[in-house]
């Protein structure tokens, strides 16, 4: 009777004791349940109504912070600028721009140079940021990129610096020598002197307008429409008779060589203007009696044979900062130099826009004191036709005037075409 009398009390105490517990654990879950968690202390703010779409329509790069600096909401193109890495904003200028506008309000914009994300070479990217609240705990921030603006704004002062110079030069010379013709009327060789003068400013002039007009065509035209196949021999001793009388004045010897009886398929005018071009700024740039060398071969591509023109010469070459801008409109790696050889500045501009419509490309090797390599590379006649007739030819590319990428990169080391048979002039 004891006995059963301790075991039904020792059931009641345990049963106390698993009462009490169920009701700590019962009150123990509720206020776990209302306290708030690591996880909802960082959850996103939503955006308000209609922000959303908004900033999917942009054209500027936005990115929404909440009051952590943490992003609520960043579109592709701010990805694409290297702004947003890992969900965070990767710019501490910006970072602290949001940080002033959450505080006070206001709104603030600045230009910033960022470094561009997957180069070597140190460029910056240019962008405007603006920042402004969204409400009482977002903050927004747009980016414009500025980089093509500010290449067009180098491009139009180097026209500006160099053009207009050059337009003036040959103006402002022809109306003193027209003075000088009419105050030295009764003495025909001075006459016959200011002439002549008169004559290599007015040709000075004249190639300045053409070299405009022409690049003006390669930019708007398709040499495509009227494409014909065209002898590289042909257009190889074009060249030559073009420059022969500036290489005789140097005692420059042009060298032409290589594989014979190649054909490309293009624009025979332009083609014939853009090796002209090469090689009539490698006499130019060339000191007295050295060597121009032009030779051309057929080389083996994924896409199709290719025709390589390699122009080479033994002048002053050309320095790793300005490789990197040759193929620029208007810009010239000695301005100086340029000035003494009538130079614009345009003739590699149109040297890149022709191989570039010609699904090709130009690439230059150089060394300062050693001399430069410029290489033109366009599909062979048979391989261009079959690219026309599928309708699959390029168009030129947007940055092809910074002269840094489209079409115009730079080689390990030069071709050397001088073992061909010399060409004096």
């Amino acid at each position: 009777m004891d006995v059963n009398a301790a075991v039904a009390a020792a059931a009641a105490i345990a049963g106390v004791l698993t009462g009490v517990i169920a009701v700590l654990a019962f009150r123990w879950s509720e206020r776990e349940q209302k306290r708030p968690t690591r996880t909802s202390l960082h959850t996103d703010p939503v955006l308000p109504p209609g922000v959303d779409t908004v900033l999917s329509v942009l054209r500027s790069s936005a990115v929404v912070l909440d009051e952590a600096d943490a992003v609520v909401k960043a579109s592709s193109a701010a990805y694409a600028l290297g702004l947003v890495r890992g969900g965070k904003l990767a710019v501490e200028p910006m970072i602290l721009m949001a940080r002033d506008t959450r505080r006070d309000g206001e709104i603030r914009q600045a230009e910033l140079d960022l470094p561009r994300r997957g180069t070597g070479r140190g460029e910056a990217l240019a962008v405007s940021a603006r920042v402004a609240p969204l409400g009482s705990r977002l903050v927004l921030l747009l980016v414009e990129d500025l980089t093509e603006a500010r290449r067009i704004e180098a491009v139009r002062r180097d026209f500006v610096a160099n053009v207009s110079h050059e337009l003036k030069t040959p103006v402002g010379a022809l109306s003193l020598l027209s003075e000088a013709v009419m105050g030295a009327s009764e003495d025909p060789e001075a006459v016959e002197r200011f002439a002549g003068r008169m004559q290599i400013e007015a040709t000075r002039l004249t190639n300045l307008v053409q070299e405009l007009i022409d690049l003006s065509r390669v930019q708007n035209d398709d040499p495509l429409e009227d494409a014909e196949p065209v002898r590289v021999d042909e257009l190889v001793a074009e060249a030559i008779d073009r420059c022969r009388h500036q290489a005789g004045t140097k005692q420059i010897t042009m060298a032409a060589g290589g594989t014979a009886d190649l054909r490309l398929w293009g624009n025979r005018g332009q083609l014939a203007a853009a090796l002209g071009n090469l090689v009539e700024n490698a006499v130019n740039y060339s000191p007295a009696r050295t060597r121009v060398g032009i030779a051309a071969r057929r080389v083996t591509a994924p896409g199709g044979d290719l025709i390589e023109i390699a122009v080479t010469d033994q002048g002053i070459g050309i320095s790793e900062k300005d490789k990197e801008r040759v193929f620029e409109r208007f810009y010239r790696v000695d301005p100086a130099r340029s000035r003494a050889t009538g130079g614009t500045g345009l003739g590699l501009a149109i040297v890149k826009h022709v191989a570039a419509s010609h699904s090709g490309e130009v690439t230059v090797w150089s060394s300062e004191g050693q001399g430069s390599t410029f290489t033109l590379r366009l599909p062979e006649a048979g391989a261009a036709r079959d690219r026309a007739s599928s309708d699959q030819t390029p168009g030129l590319d947007e940055d092809d005037e910074t002269g840094q990428t489209d079409g115009t990169t730079t080689v390990s080391s030069p071709y050397e075409p001088f073992s061909a048979p010399e060409v004096h002039p």
